[in-house]
This record gives C-alpha cells, sequence and structure tokens, in this order.
C-alpha cells in the first residue's frame, strides 16, 4: 500500500526526494500557516505528516488523520506545538529536529547582542532616514562585551554554543537551568551554575536558551526584569512565549534594563506595540535557523525520520515526551 506524507508547508526539494521514496507526497503550497481546520482537513488519510512549529498538533488533527497515522516529524527542535501525550495515545511517533540548528541559532544570538549593544539598528535606521550626522568621541556609544558576564538560561547544546562564542569575545560565563551541566562542560566554559535569581541580579547580558513548557512559559516575567541590572540586556532567540513582552516593553521604557534582542516572538508573528516603538531592541523575525544549510538539514532530517517510521525503523531523532 503506498503511503501518504503530508507537507505542512514547503520544504527544500532534497528532503521532498527523501520522502517521494517512502510514499505519495502532497504538500500543502499555501504562503501562510494552515487554520486549525485546514490542518485537519489537510492530514485526512494520511500516514505521515511533516509539521512546522506554527502548526497545532494533537488529539483532535490524530482523529482527523484516522487510525493509520504513524509518524508526526515536527521540523523543529523544540516541540511545544505538539501534544506528544496525545499522539501517544493515538500510537503516533513524534519526531523533531535537534543538532542541525545548533550552530545557525548560536550566530545569530551573537549577532543579537552585538545589534542591541552596539546600536546597529538605531545606527542603520539613522542613515536610511537621511539624518545629518558626524563623528565624535561621543556619538552613539554602545556597550563592549569584552570582561562582561553572559548569564545563560539553559546550558544546552545551543547554550553552551553561544558560550563558546561568548568566550571568545571575552566574556565571561554564568548558567543556570532545571540541572547543573556535567563538570567537563563547567571547566570548559569556565562557567559558574547559579540560582535563576542570582544570575539575573549578576549578569550583564543574559540570553535564553529553555524550551518552552509550561513552567517556562514567562519565566522572563516583571518580577524577573526586576532582578536585572538597569544596564543589562536580554537576549531570546528560544520560543517568544518564555518572555511576556508587555512587561519587557515596560521595562525597557522605563528604564529598568538597557536593552534586549529578540528573534521570536509571544504572540508570533505579531509583535507588542511597545517593543517596536523603542530604539534600545534589536528584532529579527524568527531568523535563528534561518541559513540554507540549516533550513535544509533540518527538512532532511524530518523527512528521514518519516521515512524510518514508515520503513519499519526506528525513528532517528524522536521526542520522548
Amino acid at each position: 500500500m503506498d503511503r501518504r506524507i503530508v507537507v505542512t508547508r514547503t520544504v527544500p526539494e532534497l528532503a521532498l526526494e527523501i520522502l517521494r521514496a517512502a510514499g505519495e507526497v502532497v504538500v500543502c503550497g499555501q504562503d501562510r500557516p494552515l487554520t486549525a481546520d485546514e490542518l485537519k482537513e489537510a492530514v485526512r488519510g494520511a500516514h505521515g505528516v511533516v509539521a512546522m512549529l506554527h502548526d497545532r498538533v494533537d488529539g483532535s488533527v490524530a482523529e482527523a488523520a484516522g487510525p493509520q497515522l504513524e509518524v508526526v516529524a515536527n521540523v523543529a527542535v523544540g516541540y511545544d506545538n505538539i501534544d506528544v501525550e496525545a499522539l501517544a495515545r493515538h500510537r503516533v511517533v513524534v519526531t523533531n529536529t535537534p543538532g542541525v540548528l545548533v550552530d545557525a541559532t548560536a550566530d545569530l544570538a551573537l549577532g543579537l547582542l552585538l545589534a542591541v549593544t552596539r546600536r546597529l539598528g538605531e545606527g542603520e535606521r539613522l542613515l536610511r532616514a537621511r539624518e545629518p550626522w558626524t563623528f565624535h568621541l561621543g556619538f552613539m556609544l554602545g556597550t563592549g562585551l569584552q570582561g562582561k558576564t553572559l548569564g545563560i538560561i539553559g546550558l544546552g547544546q545551543i547554550g553552551q554554543a553561544v558560550a563558546r562564542r561568548a568566550r571568545a569575545f571575552g566574556m565571561r560565563i554564568a548558567y543556570t537551568g532545571r540541572r547543573r551541566a556535567d563538570a567537563a562542560v563547567e571547566a570548559e566554559l569556565d562557567a559558574r551554575f547559579l540560582g535563576q535569581d542570582e544570575l539575573l541580579r549578576d549578569s550583564d547580558m543574559v540570553s535564553v536558551h529553555c524550551p518552552l513548557t509550561e513552567q517556562t512559559r514567562h519565566l522572563i516575567d516583571e518580577r524577573a526584569l526586576r532582578l536585572m541590572k538597569p544596564t543589562a540586556v536580554l537576549v531570546n532567540t528560544s520560543r517568544g512565549p518564555v518572555v511576556d513582552e508587555k512587561a519587557l516593553a515596560s521595562a525597557l521604557r522605563e528604564g529598568r534594563i538597557g536593552g534586549a534582542a529578540l528573534d521570536v516572538f509571544e504572540h508570533e508573528p505579531d509583535v507588542d506595540p511597545g517593543l517596536l516603538e523603542l530604539d534600545n531592541v534589536a528584532l529579527a523575525p524568527h531568523l535563528g535557523s534561518a541559513t540554507i544549510e540549516t533550513r535544509t538539514a533540518m527538512a532532511e532530517l524530518a523527512a528521514r525520520n518519516v521515512a524510518a517510521v514508515l520503513g519499519g525503523k526506528p525513528p532517528v531523532t524522536p521526542v520522548t515526551g
């Protein structure tokens, strides 16, 4: 029997070639996310689904697909959009794409940190507006990274990659998380493990790299922001709802922290209007994994997961819960 594989949004051709070898591929070619009803309609009769991070895949989607559904491959490392427990009850395997986007996301995190601390976006806006300017020693002064403490929330693969890059800039590393990192990792990065409150108080810059769960939703809220230094910078390249955007906009507007750099947003693709009005904010439209090499590798890994499961083999990168 030919297997039906539904891809909810266009993916690179290399990934499609892998999928075509595993079954009949149907690509939803729209240039926007599917609505909930459209997603349920699209997956009817599917044996495998390649989903994007904006697709909410829960038990009702599995029921709409039918009992033949075997695998949902999420083209993202995070899987907060997937109800893993509900799909497990339907005997559906869930996979993600860890590892392949580590370097691209870490690069962007450092790029955003530099953008806000060196006022790069502000400077470009000034030039594009054709505002008059002249060089002098007090013009658009930013903040250097050397000797500053970078506090990392979540020292997983991406957090470690960010720390290595920050060390190259002469930064000191502190981190917090659910558990302490291996001694070898701490030694390599010369990283100090702190409680979250202490990390927020001590850090000059804070970079968020934790998954979105019920425990981490609004992890950075008004209380957390009040703990930070008035000169501190917050960087978020994890998931938008980890940060309370309205609280962040207020803290920035009132000068309670020095700046922020965001690649992800609480109600993506919408951005809190208060953030758009501020010069001490650097913003990017979810570009953490946006290199040709990385996005292709993500799609290929998702495709290999689907092909493995439909071929009766274990998935390459399963989500276990």
